[in-house]
């Protein structure tokens, strides 16, 4: 039977799509087929969270099964024919929905101008006709703790009274420093479980696109980074430059009427130095800078919007004080400032047990994604990032930072940083910055890398210009518990991550070499497959060492392990060194691991199709279901992987390092800013298993 969830409140402006996206967050953690229907909407425009949660989390739902009707039709149809027909008509609707996915979430009215009597108990019906649990926002935004209290009583009384299942009650919007007497004082007074979230100026503020929009102003320069941008304040511009600078403020649209060059280009200018970062330029009474002068704009601070707009200052600030923050497809950082929030402020664990979320026995890969960063987040470890300055990985950090993934470490020129930080509006606050060239540690680490170096001739003076290169800066953090992880190449090469890996941290004990793995979800599972990006053409005791590192790492990220050696040939079909090799290191495996469900040689096909198995190998505990693919050499391997994630459309997370004594993780030249993401989270992870030590400060 197919669950359902109804997200409602009782008055608008209490931010509830907040809690809608962490509650569909939740949803996709643990279910294949996540619904979403809509009951009323006003069909003035397009629902801008339906088309976030759409392009999110990749529904294949059609467009027009998300809604039921609009609220004039709605209105129309229940004084005609009254609301028992405009029900059955929504309950048909829903279940239409519900007829393709495992559990559906339900968005409630939004109590917006609407001529329906009695909003909250036609939510309070359609909830009990959906069969749906209940969770019930209140918006606490400039209110007292006490009002907050009562007002979330009275709504946790009035769906109750109306036979609503409350499974939770979630207040929004509330003064930072109420956050947590609201949250005791709810918990002390009501029988659900009670979460408070704080207001977030970083969601209430509007993106220069969202103004854009909502001006209707044209767009002179910028990219569509910089339209993205945060607008965190209004500076009204009409002061000379020497008293205009200083009132620049973080984040900041500066609004100057179009002929005031001086300013434009002097906002530009501070942008551009970092001091500070802005988010855009708005120019007013129509007026336009010349060619020349939207040249050395563009140059001076490139990708930063230049907007324009006929009215004039007073006017505009009336229309930029109207405009909201909103959860929308085009603004994926409020999305990510949003879950985190909510997974700050929410217990997730209870409120899934609560909802009755039964976990699929089929992994997606956005499954297996949301697992990295749930497990990530458990228990917070500290990763290094040598590569600060690059685009991706700053982006990388910004998702990490807002979703409270992990700490991080950045390495490099701290102003370069800071300023490439500044130019994508990425807030890096509690980030921690460290220049290898000027940190004090490289003293220190000079000593310790010529020691570990010394039978290859390394003296301290040598080891002073090595250590100031970011991969060997980062491994030495790591390897003296400065930092737990190390993630780099998205500009390096793989040679120059993991070398001072090989030269400082070395090999596990009881590893015989270091070897790789890729998580390759697949559309309805995940498969391991090593060795694809480290070694070339290992002998049959290093193929065993790789098949039982690979059960190893599978095991950890929650991947029954059921290891396939690879070969051109199935079971005794077939002979030559190459199978020979196969043979020999599946011997060995279960030699060193009996207690590991191990075949080999084994095809491919074999290894995944049950239908052929049955054929090939019939009563094999590993063909036809195997979980951990290992291949004879690195030729096939990085080949096989890079097929199947082409071809058949699969997510491919790693390569993930194994072997080493501690996580240090090579990130592909062309890696995407989610595949960074999902990198970082997993070197958490595997920091996670790591019982050496504490961490050090640095």
């Amino acid at each position: 039977m197919t669950r359902s969830v109804y997200v409602t409140g009782t008055d608008r402006g209490d931010g509830r799509q907040v809690i809608e996206l962490g509650v569909m967050e939740l949803l996709t953690r643990h279910v294949e087929k996540v619904g979403v229907f809509r009951p009323l909407f006003h069909g003035d425009g397009p629902d801008r969270l339906v088309d976030l949660l759409r392009s999110r989390y990749r529904m294949a739902q059609s467009p027009d099964s998300v809604v039921g009707m609009t609220y004039n039709e709605a209105a129309a149809l229940q004084a005609e024919r009254g609301t028992d027909e405009l029900v059955s008509r929504l309950v048909e609707r829903f279940h239409a929905v519900a007829r393709d996915h495992e559990y559906v979430l339900v968005l409630g009215t939004d109590f917006a101008g609407t001529t329906l009597p009695d909003e909250l108990a036609l939510n309070a019906r359609l909830a009990n006709e959906f069969a749906a649990s209940v969770i019930t926002v209140v918006g606490g935004q400039e209110q007292s703790a006490e009002s907050v209290r009562a007002e979330a009583r009275n709504a946790f009384r009035a769906y109750h009274s109306l036979g609503c299942d409350v499974v939770a009650l979630v207040v929004n919007r509330v003064a930072p420093a109420d956050r947590e007497a609201v949250a005791e004082r709810l918990s002390a007074s009501l029988p659900v479980p009670c979460y408070a979230l704080p207001e977030d100026s970083a969601l209430s503020a509007p993106t220069v696109r969202q103004i854009v929009q909502q001006l209707g102003a044209e767009v002179l320069l910028g990219d569509e980074s910089g339209l993205a941008r945060d607008a965190k304040d209004f500076v009204f511009g009409g002061a000379m430059l020497p008293v205009f600078l200083p009132a620049l403020t973080e984040g900041c649209l500066v609004v100057t009427p179009g002929d005031r060059v001086d300013l434009i280009v002097g906002a530009l200018a501070a942008h551009s130095a970092g001091a500070p970062a802005i988010a855009g330029v708005l120019l007013t009474l129509d007026e336009r800078p010349g060619p020349d002068i939207l040249a050395l704009a563009g140059r001076l601070a490139p990708g930063t919007p230049v907007v324009s707009v006929p009215g004039g200052s007073f006017p505009t600030a009336a229309e930029l004080f109207a405009v909201e923050g909103k959860l929308e497809a085009s603004s994926p950082r409020k999305a990510e400032t949003a879950l985190g929030l909510f997974e700050r402020h929410v217990d997730t664990a209870e409120l899934t047990n609560r909802i009755s979320v039964a976990r699929s026995e089929r992994v997606t890969p956005m499954m297996f994604e949301h697992e990295l960063i749930e497990r990530s987040r458990s228990a917070r470890r500290r990763v290094v990032l040598p590569e600060g300055t690059e685009e991706r990985v700053l982006r990388a950090a910004d998702v990490l930072l807002r979703r409270d993934v992990c700490d991080l470490i950045l390495l490099g020129e701290e102003d370069a940083i800071r300023k490439r930080a500044a130019e994508l509006s990425i807030d890096l606050a509690d980030a921690q910055l460290i220049d290898p060239a000027t940190s004090p540690l490289r003293e220190r680490f000079a000593e310790i890398y010529a020691k570990v170096r010394a039978h290859k001739g390394m003296t301290v003076e040598l080891a002073h210009d090595v250590v100031a290169d970011v991969s060997y800066f980062g491994t030495l953090m790591v390897q003296e518990g400065l930092a737990d992880g190390m993630v780099s190449g998205a500009v390096h090469s793989t040679a120059a991550t993991i070398r001072p890996a090989f030269e400082i941290i070395k090999t596990a004990p009881g590893a015989q070499i270091v070897s790789s793995v890729f998580f390759m979800c697949l559309a309805d599972r995940v498969l391991v497959y090593g060795d694809c990006a480290v070694n070339p053409d290992p002998n049959a005791e290093q193929l065993a060492d790789i098949a039982i590192q690979s059960a190893e790492t599978a095991q950890q990220f929650g991947v029954e392990p059921r290891v396939a050696m690879l070969s051109y040939s199935t079971g005794t079909s077939g002979s030559g060194a190459d199978v020979d090799k196969v043979r020999k290191a599946t011997e060995l495996v279960r030699e060193r691991r009996p207690d590991l469900l191990v075949e080999g040689p084994i095809q491919y096909d074999a290894a995944v199709d049950a239908r052929v198995a049955a054929t090939k190998l019939p009563g094999s505990e590993v063909a036809g279901k195997a979980t951990v693919l290992v291949f004879p050499d690195l030729n096939t391997g990085n080949n096989t992987y890079k097929a199947v994630q082409r071809s058949a459309g699969a997510v491919a997370v790693g390569p993930v390092l194994q072997g080493l004594r501690k996580p240090v993780n090579d990130l592909s030249r062309g890696a995407l800013v989610q595949d960074i993401v999902n990198t970082v989270a997993i070197t958490a992870i595997q920091a996670q298993g790591d019982q050496r030590g504490e961490r050090v400060e640095p």
